[in-house]
């Protein structure tokens, strides 16, 4: 038996690797050949010292110089020391250059392509030894767009457990993917991607969490939904999802899926253009308030472009209240076509 381990470094590259309850994390790390920092490994220097986002694990034994009792308690753990008793996600003070790994390349084949929306294309591929294909709810891939040398930047829509990895694609005109998709792509394709990456991914579920989507910003939090679905949601989670368009609106009828089968979770979407049908109109910052915050008693998981990430923030700052937690990510466009997803921030309020 083997549990699952997470290695996030600070350029956003995970690993994951097997690790045996009687071995330590620094030894199935080296056995897999990463070389997360180290030095004495006998739990004395505190070198490798690292934080648990998940999992429980034994400590193991170590000096006060290496880990106080008050960073053990916050969750700081000495991989060199520790044993797992669960999967775990552990965050790695290092770049994946500086442990001498990096993101996988696969390839996969694409199964299918659909329009969703006037705006909006999903495309679903099957990768090759899927087994082997590990990611946390909410990263992302550079994908090669077929037929160039061309890599483009999108977040799973589908959760981890699921057989087929897909994604949301917004159509812009002169858009590399967006062409591809749009005008030659075929069930059969092969593609190449690198990955997964980003620090924007979820966290264990230990208050309230807001759920915030800027157009296709939506896909990572469906990866999130489908892990919820299959864990379960401890505490209540609200989604709030905001377009241009009453066009730009996707999976509404997927929103619903999840609240029927979620105990505890909610959405509501809003659309900008003032002559929408929508319910609510105008941006989401419009249904953000200190209620839906709980007060500061919520985690906030945010993803959309930047202009729509940084009225967010702005917004939720006047408010006066600080989230327990604050995860955000920001993706562009650029010159007509999808640029390159800019690297995940994850911003913790406290």
């Amino acid at each position: 038996m083997a549990f699952q381990v997470a290695l996030s470094f600070e350029d956003g590259v995970t690993r994951f690797i097997d690790c045996r309850p009687d071995e330590t994390v620094a030894d199935a790390s080296y056995r897999a050949r990463i070389n997360i920092p180290l030095d004495c490994r006998d739990g004395a220097c505190g070198t490798c010292k690292s934080y648990c986002e998940s999992g429980s694990y034994d400590g193991g034994d170590y000096i006060e110089e290496a880990l106080t009792d008050d960073e053990a308690g916050l969750g700081y753990c000495l991989p060199c020391q520790m044993t797992p008793q669960s999967d775990l996600v552990l965050r790695v003070p290092a770049t994946s250059a500086a442990a001498r790994t990096a993101a996988v390349t696969r390839t996969a084949t694409v199964t299918a392509v659909e329009r969703h929306s006037a705006s909006t294309v999903g495309f679903t591929l099957d990768a090759d030894d899927r087994a082997a294909l590990d990611f946390l709810p909410g990263q992302y891939v550079n994908i090669t767009v077929p037929g160039t040398d061309q890599r483009r930047s999108y977040s799973f829509s589908s959760g981890p457990g699921q057989r087929r990895a897909s994604f949301l694609v917004r159509v812009t005109e002169g858009g590399a993917m967006s062409g591809y998709l749009t005008d030659r792509a075929a069930t059969g394709d092969r593609v190449e991607f690198t990955g997964p990456l980003g620090s924007f991914y979820l966290r264990p579920l230990i208050r309230p969490a807001l759920l915030l989507a800027g157009g296709t910003g939506l896909a990572p939090l469906l990866s999130m939904l489908e892990r919820l679905a299959q864990d379960g949601a401890p505490h209540p989670v609200h989604l709030l999802y905001g377009v241009t368009h009453d066009r730009d609106l996707v999976h509404l009828e997927t929103l619903a899926e999840y609240a029927a089968l979620i105990p505890g979770f909610t959405f509501d979407h809003c659309v900008a253009d003032p002559s929408s049908t929508a319910r609510n109109t105008g941006y989401v910052t419009g249904l953000i308030d200190a209620g839906t915050l709980h007060h500061g008693d919520a985690d906030v998981y945010l993803c959309g472009p930047p202009a729509m990430v940084e009225a967010v923030r702005g917004h939720i700052a006047a408010l006066g209240v600080t989230p327990a937690g604050f995860h955000y990510e920001k993706f562009t466009t650029a010159a007509g076509a999808t640029a390159p997803r800019t690297p995940a921030v994850t911003g913790a309020a406290r």
